[in-house]
């Protein structure tokens, strides 16, 4: 029998070409599409965090990875929030919030008061007390006896700040320390959502309710 001509070779050759490159950029273009939804997820929606030290200990270990929410910005005392701590923010002598040098690195604490509440420690008694009312703490690893001397007690939160503590509360670097202190909202990453690894521990981090 005869060949096929040329022409016809070559056409069903530059079909079959076209017909790849159409695949490849089709591929190309979902993949592109993909990565930026991730990326946009990633930005707005969610990030991770890691634990460094043992702050927040019995309720999470160092090491441990942490799924974050940005999305939510109303926060509810008890939430175990990330917060980049830029600076520290403590009273200065007409008792306004004043800047000054912080950890400068993110951290993992408990959000325990907001604007408008009142927070006294009792240091001889290790109890928190959030508008007059002694929190019910049972996910603490000891009581509130450290005193880092950043603020004086009572101390009532300003407008846009909040007030954190870690769950092991005689070695956390929290609000009480100088080098942390009042903390604007603004420097609220988001609220942690799960706990991602160990794959062992894997599951969600019940915020308590601390009011």
């Amino acid at each position: 029998t005869a060949s096929e001509p040329d022409t016809a070779k070559k056409s069903k050759f530059k079909s079959a070409l076209g017909s790849f490159l159409c695949d490849t950029l089709d591929l190309a273009e979902s993949v592109i599409i993909a990565v930026f939804a991730v990326m946009l997820v990633f930005t707005y929606l969610v990030c991770t965090a890691n634990v460094e030290g043992d702050s927040m200990v019995p309720t999470m270990d160092n090491g441990d990875r942490l799924l974050v929410s940005r999305l939510n910005r109303h926060y509810e005392n008890g939430d175990i929030l990330i917060l980049n701590i830029e600076s520290a923010y403590l009273f200065d002598a007409d008792g306004k919030p004043t800047a000054a040098p912080g950890l400068g690195k993110v951290i993992v604490k408990r959000l325990i008061a907001q604007s408008g509440q009142e927070v006294h420690i009792d240091f001889d008694e290790g109890i928190v007390y959030v508008d007059g009312v002694a929190l019910d703490e049972p996910y603490t690893n000891t009581l509130t006896k450290r005193d880092n001397r950043a603020f004086t007690y009572p101390l009532t939160i300003p407008d846009g700040y909040v007030f954190v503590l870690g769950d092991n509360r005689h070695i956390s670097k929290d609000s009480r320390h100088p080098e942390i202190g009042l903390i604007p909202e603004e420097y609220i990453i988001g609220n942690v959502l799960l706990r991602i690894s160990p794959f062992a521990k894997f599951g969600t981090i019940h915020n308590a309710d601390s009011q």
